[in-house]
């Protein structure tokens, strides 16, 4: 396999390395000009700078999101395809193939239904839907790598054997690589890579509660950060806004990078770029 989607797949065989989330093209040059190896998209900072709330924007939306940020760097990218913007695996197996045309090189499939009553889909439903989706991967001939997300610790199911029996059976139906959000547990982290060994795991962190050094020890081979560089980057927003809102000054620009600094930033992740 050759090309980004190949690099993917490598970045996956040994190792761990560090996938962080921009939610533009400009995040996605900054980061890229930091050196990480490859970049996923994240539904939720997509929407927040959209001025949305998660999973309020359109599968077309997302798509041309992934056209825009394929061209714009040369790295590896991984789609948060949320959960294929469909139920049926047919439906899914149409949008996942729309996915691949647009130059990534991973995305991912959850198992997050969005009924309040039932937030996960009934697991032959959820294989069925991870079995389309590789199906339409491999005939797209793209390469792109397939991961299974199981969502029951941010949905309100935070069982880890079930979710590990469902993480099994997304890598029997022919995910690449594993993901679970939520966890924050090392042991749980450990229990489930054990599990689904040999195949990769991507661990989800948005804190301060667990290091890369940690991940690589358990054997955790993708370390995302979802959302959480949008927050801190809302979070800076806010506190400059609200001394100037209700002190009347402005501390916290003059400690803001400079200018010039930032347009040479930019310039130097442009050259990693393809646009």
């Amino acid at each position: 396999m050759t090309g980004r989607a190949g690099e993917f797949h490598r970045l996956h065989q040994t190792g761990c390395f560090v996938m962080p989330n921009p939610w533009d093209i400009g995040s996605a040059r900054i980061l890229v000009g930091l050196g990480f190896p490859a970049v996923a998209t994240t539904s939720a900072g997509l929407a927040w700078s959209l001025g949305r709330r998660d999973n309020e924007v359109s599968m077309d939306v997302v798509l041309a999101h992934l056209r825009t940020l394929a061209a714009g760097v040369d790295v590896p990218i991984n789609a948060d395809f949320e959960d294929g913007f469909a139920v049926v695996p047919a439906a899914v197996a149409a949008n996942v193939s729309a996915a691949a045309a647009t130059g990534i090189s991973g995305l991912s499939i959850e198992d997050s239904s969005g009924n309040p009553a039932e937030p996960l889909y009934e697991v032959m439903l959820a294989v069925e839907r991870i079995k389309a989706a590789r199906h339409a991967i491999d005939q797209s001939g793209t390469g792109v790598l397939l991961t299974g997300r199981s969502e029951g610790f941010i949905a309100g199911r935070p069982d880890l054997p079930k979710t590990i029996e469902r993480l099994v059976a997304y890598a029997e139906a022919g995910a690449d690589c594993l993901f679970a959000p939520g966890i924050r547990s090392l042991a749980d982290v450990s229990a489930i890579v054990g599990a689904v060994a040999p195949k990769p795991v991507n661990v989800l962190i948005g804190g301060d509660y667990l290091t890369v050094a940690q991940m690589r020890d358990a054997g955790v081979r993708r370390i995302s950060v979802g959302g959480a560089l949008a927050r801190a980057a809302i979070t800076g927003l806010l506190s400059a806004a609200k001394e100037i809102a209700e002190e009347g000054s402005f501390g916290a620009l003059g400690r803001s990078i400079s200018v010039p600094d930032t347009n040479r930033l930019f310039g130097h992740a442009a050259r990693h770029g393809r646009g």
